[in-house]
């Protein structure tokens, strides 16, 4: 059909519409509904596989990042290491920052198509009422699956992001190694907890990491409570409470103020246990003869049990908690505890000709 003869048979239907002819109007209307419904399927699938592809890219940067932890804390590192261990990290930064990016994209496409549901919806139902639509209807259209990510949760990335480059960019080999690993650990520890905090509000991430996350919180909280810093309830929620009381931490032991509980963060926490008696649960001498009790049955603890807690009593409550595959804080907190739980568990469901006699196994049930 020649474009002229389109447009007339346009014009006719259209003016057939204005001339009062509902049954068209309604029906025009009920197609463009339906096109502006499909194009938003098509966009809510396009986003979920968008965010997909983010989540991945999230993990894989995670993984990344966290491995400077593993090079800072298992090794011996030189200020070179520490200079050049960052370029590792550029290619999956640049991943996710671009799978960032195209979830953005999508979530605008969603919210147009949204609005032009709800505008199509609005006329379907003035041409069903035999009236012209109304600037102001707003019907209800179902949310997209995907929250949105806190504006500043993603401010707190970009921050931790550029303080950990100028800390890489503020290491030379006149810098002493101390000070280099202490100031790179504590910018790499702040990058990180800043991505698990976007991938948690993102719904990036699984149930038994939000597990984790939270009892590593609780943890930290019940630390920081012993030691005087934290003064409100123990919730297990990383908020701006719990960021005051390690920036108070860090400002006593003349630590870079990040909020985040880093390789030299955790020694002055420990340290500052010590010194108030013990471990964060052992407040008295018969709470730390139970310890001391416990890590002897296990097999980790040689020495006397005395009440008295001591550094070595520390490194074998740390070695204990590696073996349970927790955090190894030094102190017997809410993971802890769960942990030994756990293994009781396992060990008692075990049939008995299966047990093992080393410790290892009699502590962690496999």
């Amino acid at each position: 059909m020649p474009a002229t003869a389109k447009i007339l048979v346009i014009a006719v239907m259209l003016a057939v519409a204005g001339c009062g002819d509902g049954d068209t109007r309604v029906r025009m209307a009920e197609r463009r509904l339906s096109d502006k419904q499909e194009a938003l399927a098509e966009a809510r699938t396009e986003l979920a596989g968008r965010a997909d592809a983010f989540c991945g890219s999230g993990a894989s940067y995670l993984t990344a990042l966290d491995r400077y932890g593993d090079l800072l804390n298992a090794t011996a590192p030189t200020v070179g290491d520490v200079k050049e261990a960052g370029a590792e990290l550029t290619e999956p930064r640049s991943d996710v920052i671009a799978a960032a990016e195209q979830v953005v994209a999508a979530r605008e496409e969603v919210a147009t198509a949204e609005k032009e549901v709800a505008e199509a919806t609005a006329a379907l139902a003035s041409a069903r009422a035999g009236a012209p639509p109304s600037p102001t209807a707003s019907p209800s259209i179902p949310p997209s699956p995907e929250g949105p990510v806190a504006d500043t949760t993603v401010n707190r990335v970009k921050q931790a992001d550029a303080d950990f480059t100028a800390a890489r960019q503020g290491i030379t080999d006149q810098t002493p190694l101390r000070q280099a690993s202490e100031r790179f650990n504590a910018a790499a520890v702040a990058l990180e907890m800043s991505w698990l905090r976007l991938l948690a509000e993102a719904g990036c991430l699984s149930e038994e990491q939000r597990g984790q996350a939270r009892d590593y919180t609780l943890a930290i909280q019940k630390s920081l409570a012993e030691a005087g810093y934290y003064r409100q309830e123990v919730d297990g929620v990383y908020g701006p409470t719990t960021v005051a009381a390690v920036q108070a931490l860090q400002k006593a032991h003349h630590l870079p103020e990040t909020g985040t509980v880093d390789k030299a963060t955790d020694a002055a926490l420990r340290a500052e246990l010590r010194a108030k008696g013990g471990a964060a649960t052992a407040d008295s001498i018969a709470a730390t003869a139970a310890v001391q009790q416990t890590l002897k049955l296990a097999g980790f603890w040689t020495g006397p049990v005395d009440g008295t807690w001591t550094a070595e009593l520390t490194e074998a409550l740390e070695s204990f908690q590696a073996a349970l595959g927790v955090e190894p804080t030094g102190a017997v907190d809410a993971a802890t505890i769960a942990a030994v739980e756990r293994a009781l568990e396992q060990r008692s469901a075990a049939p008995s000709a299966a047990r093992s006699p080393s410790p290892a196994t009699r502590v962690s049930g496999r």
